[in-house]
């Protein structure tokens, strides 16, 4: 029997050649690999400042600390993402106030937002997630973007893009828009570092903070005094920072992967197509809701989402697939249902009934660069199966 992970790591450009010049420089920690990673990230999404992080959620950490958010602050954050993107909140001491977003794209629009606004004009802060690598509405010509809605109003935003690289909104990168975007490369990412992050903005006020706050609230990192032509000893703490710096090592794994981020981008995009293409006929599902131009999605998860007329449960369907040897996944158990969240802020099942539908019937399916057109067939031959 054909046995197919959930997601596969794909590592055959230049990671080992340099992984091999770190550990030949006698230098692990933060160093030149981590700084041409960020100065090519920087190139290719057209920012001013890229700072690598050990994970997305130090990112969205550091990006909620450098705004200021602290305790009695409100931040709006979908309910439809993993719990890093509400728990930073708390870490500050504020409080999340969780959105619905739009069935089946599973996104937060700008009527959504506009809600929300109009029920919590206090929020400081607004977390919009580019789900499955799909990026929400951040700008538009009528002023309907996200980013435009929170600038009229005087709200900041954070984009947690976890999903999202290499994404695009009106042929803009994702994280070249608006105040703060956070990337994640945790191994089943679109490019990947093993475990990492990168925090993205124009921003020069936030991008002091992040960069003293990422390691310690020391002014100078190591690196700096390492390869500095004065008395290297010195440095200063102005602040009680945290350990959020990404080494050398995860960056020269990072490095090969941007370098080959196009392509494997594209193969994902092939995958994508596949399922649409054989699975669309298919009466007791339904498939993402795309708004934008197939090239400019990072197709990060592609799921499906069994209606109530499927003739299995989600739960027997995701049994079923396992048996055929195929790994799926569920993205996501909304934070209104988990029990720190809802007992924490009394929150009830139907104030979100775009994320209930989804939640109680989405599937994640393997989508990854090496997964060949045979596996592809496989995978839809065995949903076709099951399903009709």
């Amino acid at each position: 029997m054909r046995q197919i992970p959930f997601a596969k790591v794909v590592c055959n450009g230049n990671e080992l050649t340099y992984i091999r010049e770190v550990l030949e420089s006698g230098w692990l920690t933060t160093a030149d690999k981590v700084h041409r990673f960020e100065k090519e990230f920087e190139n290719l999404l057209k920012v001013r400042h890229a700072y690598a992080v050990n994970s997305c959620t130090a990112a969205l950490h550091l990006a909620l600390e450098a705004m200021g958010v602290g305790p009695g602050d409100k931040v709006l954050v979908p309910t439809m993402t993993f719990t890093a993107t509400a728990e930073v909140v708390r870490y500050l001491g504020a409080d999340p106030l969780f959105l619905d977003v739009e069935y089946a794209s599973c996104l937060v629009t700008d009527e959504i937002l506009v809600r929300a606004l109009t029920r919590y004009p206090d929020a400081k802060v607004f977390m919009p997630v580019h789900y499955g690598g799909q990026a929400v509405k951040i700008s538009s010509a009528d002023g309907t973007g996200l980013f435009d809605i929170c600038r009229d109003r005087g709200v900041r935003m954070v984009e947690d893009a976890a999903h999202a690289f290499p994404a695009k909104c009106n042929d803009r990168m994702v994280g070249e828009i608006g105040d703060v975007a956070c990337f994640s490369f945790y191994a089943n990412k679109t490019i990947t570092t093993g475990e990492g992050g990168m925090l993205t903005t124009n921003d020069d006020q936030i991008a002091e903070r992040v960069k003293i706050m990422r390691l310690h609230g020391i002014n100078r990192d190591a690196w700096d005094r390492y390869t500095s032509n004065k008395v290297s000893w010195e440095y200063d703490v102005v602040a009680p920072g945290f350990k959020y710096n990404m080494p050398d090592t995860a960056a020269a794994v990072g490095l090969a992967q941007l370098e080959r981020a196009a392509f494997l981008r594209k193969e994902r995009e092939r995958c994508a197509c596949f399922y649409f293409d054989r699975l669309r006929d298919l009466e007791c599902i339904d498939l993402p809701l795309i708004h934008v131009p197939m090239a400019d999605h990072a197709w990060h998860i592609f799921h499906l989402i069994l209606k109530e007329n499927a003739p299995v449960s989600r739960n027997k369907f995701i049994e079923i697939m396992a048996d055929k040897g195929i790994s799926t996944s569920v993205h996501y158990k909304p934070l209104h249902r988990m029990s720190y969240y809802r007992e924490h802020y009394g929150l009830n099942p139907e104030d979100y009934p775009n994320a209930e539908r989804i939640w109680k019937g989405c599937v994640s399916l393997p989508i990854y660069p090496s997964l060949s057109d045979d596996e592809l067939d496989y995978i839809c031959t065995t949903i076709c199966t099951i399903l009709k």
